[in-house]
């Protein structure tokens, strides 16, 4: 049976992908997150946007006060896994950090219910020596993750893939 597994991974080199973050917030706060990278920044004017499909982004990050305004578009963000979570570090008010954390190349990742775990970790230009030290930073984080009722063998097989390669797999 799956472990519910699901966190933030700042793989070592970053992910090679540049992030698109959209900030929900007000006031100083909106202008933090301008300022810190955010590619849109609004409050209930960028989330009648989103309501209506605008989603082309890889994060949303949400100040505490706008959870309101968050959950009436909760049901478009939640399947597409852009739901801004305080486990996750997306609900904060903090959105500096938030917003550099997630430019940085940090990693989402959570268990399906099958109990699959994955997650982009790098890119082929990398070379390996960068893809093998981030690849054992996921591999790390996954067990710290590890829920402290789990039993027996936590992680049972791992392989990696290029985008639309053929997985391979690696000895634990």
């Amino acid at each position: 049976d799956a472990e519910m597994v699901r966190g933030v991974v700042s793989v070592l080199h970053g992910n090679g992908r540049p992030m698109e973050v959209a900030v929900l917030a007000r006031d100083h706060k909106a202008d933090e997150a301008e300022s810190a990278g955010a590619a849109v920044v609004g409050a209930e004017d960028l989330a009648e946007n989103m309501q209506k499909g605008n989603l082309d982004y890889d994060r949303i990050i949400a100040t505490p006060d706008l959870i309101g305004v968050v959950g009436r578009i909760g049901q478009i963000l939640g399947p597409k896994g852009l739901m801004p979570n305080p486990k996750l570090g997306t609900v904060t008010a903090d959105v500096k950090i938030a917003v550099e954390a997630a430019k940085s190349g940090q990693v989402q990742c959570r268990a399906e219910k099958t109990g699959i775990v994955q997650a982009g970790v790098g890119k082929i230009s990398f070379g390996s020596e960068k893809l093998i030290e981030n690849v054992n930073s996921f591999i790390d984080a996954v067990q710290k993750a590890r829920p402290s009722g789990a039993k027996g063998t936590f992680i049972k097989k791992i392989s990696i893939s290029s985008t639309m390669g053929a997985g391979i797999n690696i000895s634990i």
